[in-house]
Order: C-alpha cells, then sequence, then structure tokens
C-alpha cells in the first residue's frame, strides 16, 4: 500500500506540474479576455439565480440545478482542502486558490453555457448533457468524449466519494471519539436513501441543506476572525507576500517556493469549485433555462460563492489562527482546521463538525449524479443500479482508508477529467462568443431559445 500511494503521488506531481498549472489558469484567462470579463455580471448572474424560468425546457429549475451543483463543490475542499494546501504550499496558496476562483467565474460560466447548447432529451424526455455531448455534438469528438466519461467516473469516488467520507470520519474520531467505522455506517446508509430517489431527490434535500449549511459555516468564520481581527493586515500581507515570494517563510509557517504555492493552491481551487473540470454542467444540463447565457450566468455564481467567499474566508482564519497562536499544529491540514475552530469556545468544534458533516453529505449526493450520467453515456441505464450500489459501499470504505492515498487519487484524477473539458472550452470558444453575444451583450436574457433539442434513443 505504502509503495501504491507512492506512486500514485508521483503521477499527481506529475500532472499537476507547470503543464497542468499553464493549462487550467492559462483557460480561465483567455475565457475571462475572449468573453470581456463575465465576472462583471456576477451581480446580474445572482439576481436570476433566484428567478424561474417557468415553462422553458428542463427537468429542474436553475435554482435546484445551481444547489446541486453547489453541493458537490462545497465540501471538503473548502474546508480541509484548503486547509491541506497551505500546510503543504504555505500561506501564499491561499492567494493562488482564491485568484483560481476569480479567474474560473468565467470558465464555469461557459461550462454552463455548452452544457445548455449542446443537450440532448431521452425517449423519457430527461435533460442530458456536459461536456461528453459538447465534445459529441460541437466536436465531433466521440472518443475524448468516452475518455471524459471515464475520467469523471473514476473521479467522482475520489473527490466526490471517499474523500469526503474520509474527512468526516476522521474529524468525528479525533473530535468526538467516534469510530471511524460507525460514521462510516451511518453516511451510508443516509447517502443509500437519497441516490435512489434519483436527480429530484437529490434536488430536494440539497435545496434545503446547501443554504443551511453554507450560512452555518461562514458565521462560524466571522467568529473566528473577529477573534483574530488585530492579526488580520498581517495575515493578508503573509498570504501576498509568500504567493510571490522564493521561500515563503513566517509567522512559524515552513518556507515554501512560489511553486509550490500555486500548485497546491491552483489544485485545492479546482478541488473546491471544479471550474474547468466539467462536472458541475452536467446538473447545469438539467435545468430550466429559456437561453443557454442565462444558465451559464446562473451557474458562474457556484464558483463564486464556493472560493471567491467561503474559500476565501477559510484561508483568511487558517492563516489569522496561526499567527495568533504559533503553537497550534500547522503540519497537517485536518489538525489545523480543528485547532483553528477550538478557537471558539464549547461551539467551536460542534460548528465544525455540522459543517463540514453536512458539506459532504451534500457533495457525496452531487457528485453521485455526476458520475451516473457520465456511466449512463458509457453503457447506458442498464448499468445504474449496479453503480448506486457501488457508490453506496465505496462511501464506507471512503471512511476508513489513508487519507493521503485518498487525496492523491483524487487530484490524479480531477487533472485527467479536466483535460477533456478544457480542450472543448478552448475549441469551442466561438460558439460562447456567438451565444454571448446573441443574449448577454445584444440584452437579450429574456428571449426564449428556438433550437430544437436533439432526441436520442436512450
Amino acid at each position: 500500500m505504502e509503495s501504491f500511494n507512492a506512486w500514485v503521488a508521483q503521477v499527481s506531481n506529475f500532472l499537476w506540474d507547470w503543464p497542468m498549472i499553464v493549462l487550467l489558469l492559462g483557460t480561465h484567462l483567455f475565457l475571462t479576455i475572449r468573453l470581456k470579463f463575465p465576472q462583471r455580471y456576477i451581480g446580474r448572474a445572482i439576481r436570476l439565480s433566484t428567478q424561474r424560468d417557468k415553462g422553458s425546457a428542463g427537468d429542474i429549475s436553475n435554482f435546484s440545478a445551481l444547489v446541486t451543483s453547489l453541493a458537490a463543490t462545497i465540501g471538503t475542499g473548502n474546508i480541509v482542502g484548503v486547509a491541506t494546501a497551505v500546510t503543504l504550499g504555505g500561506p501564499g496558496a491561499v492567494f493562488w486558490c482564491w485568484i483560481t476562483g476569480v479567474l474560473g467565474i468565467a470558465t464555469k460560466y461557459s461550462e454552463g453555457l455548452l452544457a445548455v447548447k449542446y443537450r440532448v432529451r431521452t425517449r423519457s424526455g430527461d435533460m442530458l448533457g456536459g461536456p461528453m455531448y459538447a465534445l459529441e455534438r460541437g466536436l465531433k469528438m466521440k472518443w475524448l468524449a468516452v475518455l471524459f466519461c471515464v475520467f469523471t467516473a473514476l473521479a467522482a469516488f475520489g473527490i466526490g466519494n471517499t474523500v469526503q467520507a474520509n474527512s468526516i470520519s476522521m474529524l468525528l474520531y479525533e473530535g468526538w471519539g467516534i469510530s471511524t467505522h460507525l460514521s462510516g455506517a451511518v453516511m451510508t446508509l443516509l447517502v443509500g436513501a437519497v441516490i435512489l430517489f434519483g436527480l429530484k431527490g437529490i434536488a430536494r434535500v440539497c435545496t434545503i441543506l446547501v443554504p443551511f449549511m453554507a450560512i452555518f459555516y461562514v458565521i462560524g468564520c466571522l467568529m473566528i476572525l473577529v477573534m483574530n481581527a488585530s492579526f488580520l493586515g498581517e495575515t493578508i500581507s503573509l498570504i501576498m507576500s509568500s504567493a510571490f515570494s522564493a521561500k515563503a517563510a513566517g509567522s512559524g509557517f515552513l518556507g515554501s517556493t512560489i511553486m509550490m504555492a500555486a500548485r497546491y493552491g491552483i489544485a485545492r481551487g479546482l478541488f473546491s469549485n471544479e471550474s474547468g473540470m466539467g462536472s458541475a454542467p452536467i446538473v447545469a444540463a438539467a435545468a430550466r433555462a429559456k437561453n443557454p447565457v442565462r444558465q451559464a450566468l446562473v451557474s458562474s455564481t457556484g464558483t463564486f460563492w464556493d472560493t471567491v467567499v467561503i474559500c476565501a474566508l477559510t484561508g483568511l482564519v487558517l492563516v489569522s489562527s496561526v499567527i495568533a497562536n504559533p503553537s497550534i499544529d500547522h503540519t497537517e491540514g485536518a489538525s489545523l482546521t480543528k485547532a483553528a475552530f477550538d478557537q471558539i469556545p464549547i461551539v467551536g468544534p460542534l460548528i465544525l463538525s455540522i459543517g463540514l458533516l453536512s458539506f459532504t453529505f451534500s457533495t457525496i449526493l452531487g457528485w453521485s449524479y455526476y458520475a451516473e450520467k457520465a456511466i449512463e453515456y458509457l453503457g447506458g441505464k442498464r448499468w445504474i443500479k449496479a453503480y448506486r450500489l457501488l457508490w453506496v459501499v465505496a462511501v464506507y470504505v471512503g471512511a476508513v482508508v489513508n487519507l493521503r492515498m485518498v487525496w492523491n487519487l483524487a487530484d490524479t484524477m480531477n487533472a485527467l477529467m479536466a483535460v477533456p473539458n478544457l480542450i472543448a472550452l478552448l475549441l469551442l470558444s466561438g460558439v460562447l462568443v456567438r451565444e454571448t453575444r446573441k443574449y448577454l451583450w445584444n440584452n437579450n436574457l429574456d428571449a426564449e431559445d428556438t433550437d430544437p433539442i436533439p432526441r436520442i434513443d436512450r
């Protein structure tokens, strides 16, 4: 097992070297410029996310699609993931995580647009979409669509399942002495009960759970930042200087290079907001939307809330906590997170446990849908029951395996999954510009898209 873990770590490090960082950030930056900074429409996008496009084609509301994608993105990556980036890449990793989110808004916008533009309808009336359909219908590259689905199905068991289960089981064990086998068994039963109802059941649970968990966690972060208020100036200064210094050392942190800060910050940023991975557009395609651009704007708010807000708060909490309390163990992500929230008397550990439990559970639900649609694309619905059983079993397995190996596997699959999606975004950028001009730049957001949605024999 140790040898396998070492090999996976080598593969992960190779995939996340400069080429992947350049491809990911380069795509974010290219789309930001090509689409004339869609980040400036974030206010309008947030307003659209609260409106319903009644009568439009789709299976669920655009808000339900948003919260389901947020359920999959707001997870352990926002808490333990950011902490891991800080422990491995230094305080500067927080900046790179945040900048990945800011620029990633353009990429998430683009993914949502292509998802609705190239979606299809099954014989039963269900909507299917995502990068695999953009690759197949937009670029005629079915082979790459197949690869994307293979990587998605594998990545889902890392980023969306075992990592989530592992994080919460270890937190409950270290904080409350609860056996990992017990917490794993309870999570397994709860997940199994929900995913049997499919997308609409997942969306119903997420619509209630996501707003609650986000507000609850943000309040806890703000409480810690108030307690560490006198250190916030030094915190921001250290984060910025560490992001660009050859040796990011200070306030008790170990030194790290720019490459280390960027590597772990960008990797955890992608892990958290998933901009560029192509996961969120799978559920965006099912949304009731008048036109592709409306859903694209709604989708872009997911990255804003996930990384620009929540990950930024987490990063400030972690770094300021180490500066305020140099004796805090900041060599391991979960321990650093726990120590930061322990600063809140009595209720701190409870806030962290409930927040992480909610994040974890919702992420497992959201990613179960992504993996299901990838497997359906590969082999049809006949494999769905077997997949759901395997998914539920993986929740328990993830709760009791080695955390380091799980994170390395997750990073590896994330990178492999992102490449086909980024290729689709770059090669279809002309379509993105045309649709954006038609509906957004020409102020036609309320116009109904009249292009017929193709039916497939499935």
